[in-house]
């Protein structure tokens, strides 16, 4: 681990976390939880202007850094409060961490998660051993059923963001980074309730206080941003950064962040896709969307980090497999590599077969068709061909547009 300098830096003096708390917290879960990677991506450098470095918290037991807070946090307990057992709420990390580590140290463990919490994120959960309870609308509304719940049965509330000893849990990560990679400029990190933000803030600060510290969210959920900016910007909606979704950030982050966090930037749900299509496909490492959230700030506005020296932290990799084709796709649909054609044809024999000789002459490949004769406004005579063909680019597509055109064919993409 990185040595944090016995003398604090003024940035970091008087709040909730301490630099040695952070320390502690190293020692408490070493050999527990991994020391991620944190690699150079030459091809993400390249795209990007930057010097880029990755920290593969995706590669925890877990999939996700929050096993560091949740650590951190049950190994404080007493035996007393170890023996009536824990609750906690979350949409899926902070729940699978909570509840691997607990049963491996033996504390029973109830999780609370909100209606729509990804099927893989509960599963996963379950198979950990803790009790699951699917309940509220919100991490807000569970949040409330937890501590109710945790009340009236005697047991301990671990929260996901806001409490000191899960903070310094999560710092931890911020030790690991300027250790491997001392001459970082700019720290990107995602923000949900602030819990991982304020933890790498103190401890990169710490060490190196010209360290600059860009939060991101979704802008489906600018809680943070709204928080420190006195905005009042809407929070709502599904956005595949679940784990940024809160309404809600922490009191004691929204200080760590005021106090620390240089800027925050909001990221759109394509921004938030081509992230991790792009880490899929150049890192060949699978992240969700609350961690592929760092790269889709760089991505989005590339000119405010050129010449710098850029830690990104993939936070988790919990996304279900279903939902990771899916934004695999629609990336290709993006790129003009996928693209659903409609085409009004005589409806008599050899047309199709020569819509499909005139694509396959332009090189496109032909992924489905499926022919609409009734529920159309054509002519009886006249059916409407719909295809999804594969080209290699936007520059190919026009080429297969235009070839479509010269050939007397009323082609549009859908």
């Amino acid at each position: 681990m990185a040595d944090l300098s016995q003398t604090t830096s003024s940035e970091v003096s008087g709040l909730s976390v301490a630099p040695e708390d952070i320390r502690a917290a190293a020692e408490t879960i070493q050999g527990a939880v991994v020391e991620t990677p944190c690699n150079y991506s030459r091809t993400l450098s390249s795209i990007c202007g930057c010097d880029i470095w990755l920290k593969f918290e995706n590669l925890q037991f877990t999939s996700s850094f929050k096993e560091r807070g949740a650590l951190n946090r049950l190994t404080a307990l007493t035996p007393e409060e170890r023996a009536r057992g824990v609750i906690a709420m979350s949409a899926g990390n902070h729940a699978q961490g909570v509840a691997y580590h607990a049963k491996r140290i033996g504390i029973p463990a109830t999780i609370v998660m909100p209606i729509g919490t990804p099927m893989v994120k509960i599963e996963n959960t379950r198979h950990h051993g803790a009790e699951v309870v699917v309940t509220g609308a919100t991490l807000e509304e569970a949040a409330a059923f937890a501590r109710s719940h945790g009340e009236a049965h005697g047991m301990i509330f671990v929260h996901p963001y806001d409490d000191p000893l899960v903070i310094a849990g999560q710092g931890t990560i911020g030790l690991e980074m300027l250790k491997a990679v001392p001459e970082l400029d700019t720290l990107v990190v995602p923000i949900g309730g602030g819990g991982l933000i304020s933890g790498i803030a103190i401890a990169a600060k710490s060490i190196k206080p010209s360290l600059r510290i860009l939060g991101v969210e979704a802008w489906l959920y600018p809680s943070m941003y709204n928080a420190i900016h006195d905005g009042n910007l809407p929070a709502r909606g599904d956005t595949l950064a679940e784990g940024t979704a809160v309404k809600s950030p922490g009191k004691i982050t929204t200080e760590i962040v005021r106090r620390l966090v240089d800027d925050i930037a909001l990221v759109s749900e394509a921004e938030l896709e081509r992230a991790v299509a792009t880490l899929i496909s150049i890192e060949k490492t699978v992240v969700e969307g609350a961690g592929a959230a760092g790269l889709a700030a760089l991505m989005s506005d590339p000119s405010r980090f050129v010449g710098q020296k850029v830690g990104l932290v993939l936070s988790g990799g919990n996304i279900d497999t279903r939902l990771i084709a899916s934004v695999l796709t629609r990336e290709l649909a993006r790129e003009g590599r996928l693209t659903q054609l409609s085409l009004d044809i005589p409806d008599r024999p050899g047309q199709l077969a020569a819509v499909a000789a005139l694509l396959a002459e332009a090189g496109a490949n032909i992924i489905e068709v499926s022919h609409q004769r009734t529920f159309s406004d054509l002519p009886a005579k006249a059916t409407l061909l719909q295809l999804v063909i594969e080209t290699r680019d936007a520059a190919h597509l026009d080429e297969v547009m235009a070839r479509l055109s010269a050939s007397g064919l009323s082609a549009r993409c859908a």
